[in-house]
């Protein structure tokens, strides 16, 4: 209920520069960071798990980016499609960017878009309805976002804790 509930950002706001700002991840439903973007759950998703990966400095179009922004935002889009494939294990992804209002764009703040496909995920509730059904809350597939991002770090790093388990360090 909470979801149908919250409302969605008032007209004006600047959610992709404020919700990184809050200080608290968990609240904004940011799973990575690095220097230069952040990767979130979509509070409005398609299917469980679409991300979205968001450069730091506000732009509208991929023509903004720097050399380093554009690298930055793709690996961070490659991240998130491991890190989906690893904790949620769909049969395939889409990637994109709607780029204008034309394309899809309602937040003017470039973001791209990592949605989960799983064989038969399609359904007539988004056509006939404008209504998305989620088999699981976003606070849930964030924590298990976080956890399995951890890991993946983890991995990268070849750190363990003395008991086996993955840590993450300045995490």
């Amino acid at each position: 209920m909470d979801y149908i509930a919250a409302p969605r950002h008032p007209a004006g706001s600047r959610p992709f520069t404020e919700l990184p700002a809050l200080g608290d991840d968990r609240v904004a439903l940011i799973v990575h960071r690095t220097r230069l973007t952040y990767l979130m759950l979509n509070r409005y998703p398609y299917n469980p798990g679409h991300l979205l990966a968001i450069p730091f400095r506000e732009m509208a179009d991929i023509d903004d980016l720097t050399d380093n922004e554009s690298a930055d935002l793709m690996a961070t889009m490659t991240f998130g499609k491991k890190l989906l494939a690893a904790a949620l294990k769909p049969d395939g992804f889409n990637l994109g960017f709607n780029l204008g209002t034309a394309a899809g764009g309602s937040i003017p703040h470039l973001h791209a878009h990592i949605v989960p496909r799983w064989n038969g995920d399609t359904n007539f509730m988004p056509v006939l309805g404008q209504t998305r059904v989620l088999p699981q809350a976003l606070q849930a597939t964030w924590e298990k976002l976080v956890a399995t991002a951890a890991e993946m770090r983890s991995a990268e790093c070849g750190v363990r804790n003395p008991a086996g388990a993955p840590t993450v360090p300045g995490v």
